[in-house]
């Protein structure tokens, strides 16, 4: 099989360049056939680089017109090009300035990476390595330099220039064009360079910093959606303000741009002063966006500005290191959602995220550590690991060292670091240092791939009112790591007593406690309490304090009980998912569901639901079952996805149907005339009002089809809307297919809503849905080019809908393979991400793993294949 440039990148390996990059003057000369780059280059020599030591710039599809070292043209014996860069054999041992000018072409640039041209829009998108398809440099993290940016553009079809930075002076040029410079005072890597030049619109707004600054902000996108931009702007806004409150950070820049286009491989980039956005977290108007495109508009914008110090500010030594900005920003932004919105509902919500992205990656065979020690592409390291795994490390930082003790080490990395390329090693050590800690146990985290198991025992003395607590700690091997090490693990616990009341004890021994936090640093560990006056209930994982799976000897009883009376939002969540879990895995492997069982969970939901002290967004939370990728993990191998689809309705059927009633009666309760608000309290009523609609169809009660369809119709917005489509059309009612039918002829215009559509048809789990796909690519006003279209059509077949990609006879294998390699072709990234929902093939039965196997060998025969896809398809076919 043949791969781009194929070679692996070892951590170990890492080298300080031998030069350095000072500054760098950029000259864009833009036009709509080509686009011409001439870049100013001031360099020196590392002290150690040994005279003659070659200087390697790194390149890709470059076109390199002249080359000058310190304004004389170099002689063609002074350099060499290839397919990879740029060298200068023997460059002065001094500091000099090399010249390039290179030809591009942003039209004909399908993958997205480098300048490319979005909707005539031009734009760059440079991380990881991407500013090597703009310039000859070192394209490396680690080389931090000042950039001075002048773009020529005509103004008939460009007239917003913009760049990182500060506008230094703008006006009129010759023959119709314009120019614009930028200039940004800070240091910075190259993934960091953005531009953007073209006809857009745009809204303003202002900020003024703590210390009284003025920063100009504006939001910039296609002429006719400003309208559509507020709700991100006034994101932004709040996220100004709270990064200044709770960790003291001020915007540094007169001007925060930001820019949505059309296409783009990532949700958002964060280059420095003007953040790069897919317009889909952007837009948000109520008639088009659901309550959770606005949820993720709210954190997404705020990711992308809180990298400005995590991240910008403070950035990596080297690509090892990305979840040292990515893990620390998602826990900054789960933080602030969780303080702008509801903390355990977030809470909640980021560990259904972490359950269904994470864990099966960390129990598959793209495995690897939150800081991998090799990569072949790192482009497919921008994975949950890193991100989602990466903020819970931090999390459980932040749990150890208490908000105190966490917010010294945070000062102290921002004042030791800032400017710097830097490590995870001296990220743990500004807080080793604050606290004076030991952190060298807790770096494991980083290190060691895997999903701990924790296992709790107990046994309650009465005669000598003691309660012990037996914990040990087991991590599977994964790829590359067949050995693990126990991990630090802060246990948030309490002890429930028969009142549903936490307990006091009077003496505690066997491992370190500290009030509510008990913390795990061993394989195995006993924890005594004394002085417990009865039998206690246990609250474990309390907030999930640690992202492992937790397995205990506690029956439904106790479970019911933690489901009716635990006072942790996360401990009563969790508590209703294990007992659905339990009932869904007995049944699956043939044990019949007791008398008592099925009714004692029915009874708890129906509590749940009428419950006065909980809101309604906890309660459309806890209104679920586990889903079967879930129970699908939960079993771990030979899994059968339909029998799993066959049980879970049957179990649906037989939880909420009893409380029918009481779920119709909620939902008309909740119905409101109100004007659309994507206030957390109206966003609540909502997200219940749906659920119990969702519920009510998903058992088959009487009527529920025709009153989703009466929801539909009715609807005010798209978070109605669309509820009432997908429940619809994942039941299959008989008002489906008119439904879908309706919601294209209404919405196939809008492409971010057609997204809606594409997303909903894929996941219909019942035979036809390959067909209707295939028929749907197969249509030429299809934008195959287009990353969102793609995801949200191929990427929910793969990833969301289990019954038929995996279906025993290979189809779903198959089709998703083919599609993977064409688009490999036009879009790598996107390519690779799709070949991901094969993670879960391992732990399929027999005949589908066979199945599975045939259709990723038959992808590998075909070569040719990016390094993207390619790596991924490797790592998926040597487990």
């Amino acid at each position: 099989m043949r791969t781009e440039n194929e070679h692996t990148i070892y951590f170990k390996d890492y080298a300080p360049s031998p030069y350095r990059v000072l500054s760098v003057d950029l000259d864009f000369r833009i036009r709509p056939e080509n686009t011409r780059v001439r870049a100013l280059l001031t360099i020196e020599p590392h002290p150690d680089t040994a005279p003659g030591t070659p200087l390697v710039l790194d390149g890709d599809d470059l076109r390199l017109e002249s080359i000058a070292l310190d304004g004389a043209p170099m002689l063609a014996a002074d350099y060499a090009t290839d397919a990879n860069g740029l060298t200068l054999v023997e460059p002065p041992h001094r500091r000099f300035v090399l010249e390039t000018e290179v030809i591009l072409q942003p039209q004909g640039n399908t993958k997205l990476m480098g300048l490319y041209r979005s909707s005539g829009t031009w734009c760059t998108q440079c991380e990881p390595e991407g500013f090597r398809r703009i310039t000859y440099y070192l394209d490396r993290p680690d080389i931090l330099a000042t950039f001075k940016v002048t773009m020529r553009a005509p103004r008939d079809v460009a007239p917003v220039l913009l760049a990182n930075g500060n506008l230094l002076e703008k006006g009129a040029a010759d023959d119709g064009m314009h120019y614009a410079v930028w200039h940004d005072p800070f240091p910075k890597p190259s993934y960091l360079f953005a531009l953007v030049a073209g006809d857009l619109g745009s809204i303003k707004d202002s900020f003024t910093t703590a210390s009284g600054r003025a920063v100009d902000l504006a939001i910039y996108c296609e002429h006719g959606k400003e309208d559509q931009c507020h709700w991100a702007m006034d994101s932004l806004k709040r996220s100004m303000s709270w990064d200044e409150r709770r960790f003291g950070r001020e915007y540094d820049l007169d001007i925060f741009n930001i820019v949505a286009v059309s296409d783009f491989n990532f949700g958002a980039m964060e280059n420095k002063g003007l953040n790069i956005f897919n317009d889909k977290l952007v837009f948000a108007q109520p008639e088009s966006a659901t309550d959770a495109d606005y949820d993720n508009i709210e954190r997404v914008i705020a990711h992308e500005y809180f990298h400005n110090w995590t991240g910008n500010r403070i950035t990596c030594r080297d690509w090892f290191q990305l979840c040292l900005k990515e893990g620390l920003t998602v826990y900054r932004d789960q933080e602030f959602t969780s303080d702008e919105r509801s903390r355990a509902v977030k809470r909640i919500s980021d560990v259904v995220t972490l359950r269904s992205a994470q864990f099966p990656e960390d129990g598959g065979p793209l495995a690897h550590p939150a800081r991998p020690d090799q990569y072949r592409e790192i482009n497919n390291f921008y994975t949950p690991t890193v991100y989602e795994k990466g903020a819970e490390i931090v999390r459980m930082l932040a749990t150890l060292l208490g908000e105190a003790g966490f917010r010294k080490g945070m000062d102290l990395y921002f004042e030791r670091h800032d400017g710097q390329a830097t490590t995870i090693e001296a990220f743990l050590a500004a807080f080793a240092e604050a606290n004076n800690v030991d952190l060298e146990h807790f770096k494991t985290w980083y290190l060691q791939a895997g999903t701990p198991k924790l296992t709790a025992e107990d046994s309650y003395d009465a005669e000598r009112q003691s309660y012990t607590l037996t914990l040990s700690q087991e991590t599977q091997p994964t790829p590359g790591q067949p050995t693990k090490q126990p991990l630090v693990i802060p246990l948030k616990f309490a002890l429930i007593g028969p009142n549903g009341s936490p307990m006091n004890w009077s003496d505690v021994s066997g491992a370190e406690v500290r009030d509510d936090l008990i913390v795990l640093d061993a394989a195995r560990a006993e924890v005594t309490f004394t002085g417990v006056s009865s039998r206690p209930v246990p609250s474990l994982l309390r907030g999930f304090s640690a992202p492992v799976v937790l397995e205990t000897t506690a029956g439904m009883e106790d479970q019911l009980f933690l489901a009716r009376h635990d006072d942790d939002p996360f401990g009563r969540w969790q508590a209703l998912q294990d007992v659905g879990m339990a009932l869904a895995i007995a049944a699956i492997q043939g044990t019949p569901w007791s008398e008592a069982d099925v009714p004692a969970l029915s009874a708890a939901m129906g509590d749940t639901l009428g419950s006065e002290s909980l809101d309604d967004a906890f309660k459309a939370l806890a209104l679920q079952l586990p889903s079967e990728a879930q129970i699908a993990r939960n079993i771990g191998k030979d899994v059968d996805p339909d029998r799993i689809h066959e049980v879970r309705a049957a179990l649906t059927r037989a939880v909420f149907e009893p409380i029918a009633l009481p779920l119709l009666q909620r939902y008309r309760a909740l119905s409101s005339d109100a004007p659309y608000s994507p206030d957390a309290a109206s966003t609540g009523r909502r997200a219940l009002r749906n659920r119990a609609m969702g519920l009510l169809v998903a058992s088959d009660a009487a009527g529920a089809a025709a009153l989703a369809a009466q929801q539909y119709h009715d609807a005010k917005n798209m978070t109605d809307r669309l509820a009432a489509l997908s429940a619809s059309a994942l039941a299959w009612t008989g008002e489906a297919p008119a439904l879908l039918a309706d919601f294209y002829e209404r919405f196939g215009g809008n492409p971010l809503v057609l997204d809606k559509w594409l997303a909903v048809t894929a996941s219909v789990p019942r035979e036809g849905v390959i067909e209707r796909i295939g028929s749907t690519l197969a249509d030429p006003a299809f934008p195959k080019t287009n990353p969102n279209r793609l995801r949200a059509l191929m990427g929910t077949f793969a990833m969301n809908n289990p019954t038929q990609f995996t279906r025993r006879d290979g189809a779903g294998f198959r089709f998703v393979a083919d599609f993977v390699g064409e688009v490999d072709k036009i879009n790598p990234q996107v390519a690779a991400r799709v070949l991901t929902g094969f993670r879960i093939w391992p732990m399929l039965e027999q005949s589908r793993r066979k199945a599975a196997h045939s259709a990723l060998s038959a992808l590998q025969s075909k070569g040719a294949l990016s390094r993207n896809t390619a790596d991924i398809l490797a790592r998926m076919l040597a487990s």
